[in-house]
């Protein structure tokens, strides 16, 4: 190698440093190309590692699109025959029609599930990623099931006693709504103590406000009911050691979609929500003196923890 050749890989060397930085080596395009495919995997990854830990979770929203997505395409008449068929309702049930308890969580009356299924899937993928899938059906199946059989018993003894048309044995009932109620109660054991009973009371007032708002409609009443049974079940359940933010992302979407579920946006119904959340603010003091909590035991009341 000559030394003119020699300065001219210098000149080159020293080019190469200063434009890719000292000490920098070049990135070469097939490098890139390279890294940017590995991102793409990396993401792909732990998009699939989501969906298998949500597993419940996403089985049950894509059904529900494909049964909403079916019953919109054959017309109005065949969701209006679904749904009679797969209502709770004292004729079907007196009928023996049990397959009705399972089914009746998987139709709606509206056809407009792409409205509300964002904010069932918050709701639902918090409760899995706390509780993991069994806990999650068990939430789910009692709120769903347990308020179903006991709305049906309350119906039975209301026509008994005069209280109620015999019409409302045929009244439809469908959806998810107990499912996802009982999913809310049951989030109670994970919500740091000393919100607990805010938490508690704000979800009996919008329950009961939105049952007298709407003369006690046994759908709304069973959402009461729904709530209670999964406020029961959540000292069985897993709690959340710590709230992730995802968790606190999941958390306000979820209440939001149970608000409006319950509610319908009626103003009765966060009137009530607020009414409750003061009475138990206002308790709160009542109930710790009574339970022989101290000023310094108070003062250490747990709360939310955020981690990344």
């Amino acid at each position: 190698m000559t030394m003119l050749d020699m300065a001219v890989r210098d000149r080159a060397d020293a080019a190469v440093t200063a434009w890719y930085g000292r000490g920098a080596a070049p990135v070469l395009p097939e490098r890139t190309a390279f890294r940017v495919e590995n991102r793409w995997t990396a993401m792909a990854a732990r998009a699939l590692s989501g969906a298998a830990s949500l597993r419940v979770t996403t089985a049950y929203a894509v059904v529900l699109v494909a049964v909403s997505t079916t019953l919109t395409a054959l017309g109005p008449h065949a969701r209006d025959v679904a749904v009679s068929r797969m209502s709770t309702n004292l004729h079907n049930l007196a009928r023996g029609h049990l397959s009705t308890l399972v089914g009746s969580a998987f139709v709606d009356d509206g056809g407009e599930v792409y409205a509300w299924l964002p904010g069932l899937v918050c709701l639902l993928a918090l409760g899995e990623l706390i509780w993991r899938s069994t806990g999650l059906l068990i939430a789910f199946t009692v709120g769903h099931i347990g308020t179903t059989l006991l709305v049906a018993v309350g119906l039975v003894a209301a026509v008994k006693a005069g209280w109620l048309p015999i019409s409302v044995a045929h009244a439809n009932d469908v959806g998810i709504s107990y499912g996802a109620v009982g999913v809310l109660g049951a989030l109670t054991a994970s919500i740091p103590s000393r919100w607990r009973r805010i938490w508690i009371a704000w979800w009996l007032g919008i329950t009961v406000a939105a049952a007298w708002a709407a003369d006690f409609d046994f759908t709304a009443v069973g959402h009461i009911l729904a709530l209670l049974l999964g406020i029961g079940v959540s000292s069985r359940l897993p709690s959340a050691a710590r709230w992730s933010s995802v968790h606190v992302v999941l958390l306000i979407a979820g209440v939001t979609f149970g608000f409006l579920m319950v509610s319908g946006s009626s103003m009765v119904a966060l009137v009530g929500g607020l009414a409750g959340m003061l009475l138990a603010f206002l308790a709160s003091p009542i109930l710790w003196s009574r339970n022989g909590y101290t000023q310094g035991v108070h003062q250490s009341q747990p709360c939310f923890t955020v981690t990344s």
